[in-house]
């Protein structure tokens, strides 16, 4: 059985097919958040702290940290920003940490004051890419995000995007990391832009389970990009997701609806053995009032309309 292992430094945490799912908390990333970069830049990182703490008590497996704040001059700016963020969140808080970043120098300057095992985000199937990052991996002996995306771009075609992924499993072979330690991110499509993009990917992860025997990730609010109600669409991709075979996901763990799917998608999974999490997190919820309310059937309602259905039928 596939297992990918990383580590705090004192918890080792495990993503596997017989495991509960991994969620990487997603807050810690100042992409698209303006206020959090400005706060970064100034050197404020209280933001950075709140949401280390606040993901880790809903629930978080992993936290993901960037600190992508500008395109100008990122080689020379993002290595000791993200340094010092990965330096107060990992003595914040005890959990497995993934080092996201696409400048290899950033990744590499992190790896150097990582504690434990920390998971890389990421590697692409671009040369450039695979000899910079791939002999980083080796030497830190540490697992890897694998996008499957090359030179020629995201391809729509799933056959493609699995060519992909098996390239860098296998370019990771020559520098003797083994599957376990590859984490292949299949690319979810935005669902409001392709309407095959769930049954593209649950393809793929059937894929990449059986033939390539890797674990996988995505962001898995990408399916809902572009549509109302998005954590709707998110909190129903998840338990099928998971049934399709992803084992991680980068993920708003915050938010109540999306996390009880993961939840339940443990119990029904049989990695929550003895629903043991399940009891322990919900054995005192109680639904809020106007939800029991609105549970109710309304007078006339569907009730009313039963009965006036065999009223009819009798009378006919």
């Amino acid at each position: 059985m596939t297992r990918t292992i990383v580590a705090s430094a004192t918890r080792e945490v495990v993503i596997g097919f017989d495991q509960p799912f991994c969620v990487i908390g997603e807050r810690i990333n100042p992409t698209g958040r303006k206020k959090l970069a400005a706060e970064m830049i100034e050197g404020n990182f209280e933001t950075v702290k709140a949401d280390a703490l606040a993901q880790v008590a809903a629930g978080a497996t992993m936290l993901d940290v960037n600190a992508g704040v500008t395109a100008v001059n990122p080689n020379e700016t993002e290595p000791p920003l993200l340094v010092k963020t990965l330096q107060i969140v990992q003595d914040l808080v005890d959990v497995p940490l993934s080092i996201d970043s696409s400048v290899t120098a950033a990744i590499e300057a992190a790896l150097s004051v990582a504690k434990g095992r920390p998971l890389v985000n990421s590697v692409t199937g671009e040369e450039e890419k695979l000899e910079a990052i791939l002999p980083l991996c080796k030497k830190y002996d540490v697992p890897v995000v694998a996008i499957s995306n090359d030179e020629t771009g995201i391809s729509e075609d799933p056959d493609v995007r699995f060519a992909v992924a098996k390239k860098i499993v296998e370019r990771a072979a020559d520098y003797g990391i083994k599957p376990e330690d590859i984490v292949v991110d299949p690319l979810v499509m935005p669902i409001g832009a392709m309407g095959t993009a769930g049954k593209q990917v649950f393809a793929l992860l059937h894929r990449l389970r059986h033939e390539l025997k890797v674990n996988t990730t995505c962001g898995l609010s990408n399916i809902s990009f572009g549509l109302p109600h998005r954590h709707g669409v998110n909190a129903g991709f998840i338990p099928m997701v998971i049934g399709a075979g992803m084992t991680s996901a980068i993920m708003n763990p915050c938010r109540p609806q999306e996390m009880e799917m993961v939840r339940a998608a443990n119990v029904l999974n049989g990695t929550d053995p003895d629903c043991t999490n399940w009891i322990r997190t919900y054995r005192d919820y109680a639904p809020a009032a106007g939800a029991t309310a609105a549970a109710a059937p309304a007078a006339g309602g569907d009730a009313s309309r039963r009965r006036g259905g065999r009223a009819a039928r009798r009378g006919a």
